[in-house]
């Protein structure tokens, strides 16, 4: 088994959204063996990604929102996603997605499940694991602008028919890999 072991953590900048830090690792080649790495990594925590679905309406409930990340990358900066909310503490996956479905969309999730425990947003640069819980909503009083205003949130609720939703997916519109994620898992496990 090949093994890294960190040599040295620098932490570079921290803020409330978490921390960036240049670490130092020593590194087994495949070939035998070592090298030393240099890597800078953001580690801000864990977070949620959560589909909410009504069944009786077949519905999908998503977001709409400023993204930061696109913007810097060039790509239109507004689309639309998964609700989500950063785990904190010892909070479970579930008692996030219930809370985020609240302050995001104003909704109720019922029926929780956790459908993945969690991935890592991008490996190479971020500790991040997201995980993906889906629940029942109703979304026959879906809609409007929420958020919590000290957070300076404006999210729009967007409600999509699921077979649009799963259209996009499959097309590749979704831009957003743990929407992505949870519109597969919808197209496979709906009606179940």
């Amino acid at each position: 088994m090949t093994r890294a072991t960190i040599k040295r953590a620098t932490t570079l900048a921290a803020d409330v959204t978490g921390k960036f830090s240049r670490y130092v690792f020593e590194v087994e080649r495949f070939e035998g063996g070592h090298r030393e790495v240099v890597w800078d990594v953001m580690e801000r925590g864990h977070s949620v990604g959560v589909l909410g679905h009504d069944p009786v309406r077949d519905e999908v409930v998503l977001i709409r929102e400023f993204r930061p990340g696109a913007a810097v990358a060039g790509d239109a900066p507004f689309f639309e996603s998964l609700i989500a909310g950063t785990i904190d503490g010892d909070e479970s996956a579930v008692t996030v997605a219930i809370r985020e479905m609240r302050e995001e969309a104003g909704l109720v999730l019922s029926e929780p499940v956790v459908i993945h425990p969690g991935a890592y947003v991008s490996a190479g640069s971020t500790s991040e694991k997201v995980a993906i819980v889906a629940g029942r909503v109703d979304t026959r009083t879906a809609g409007g602008i929420h958020g919590k205003p000290q957070e300076d949130e404006n999210i729009k609720t967007v409600v999509v028919p699921a077979d649009e939703f799963i259209r996009r997916v499959r097309d590749g519109e979704v831009r957003d890999m743990k929407t992505l994620l949870a519109g597969y898992w919808l197209a496979e496990h709906r009606g179940r």
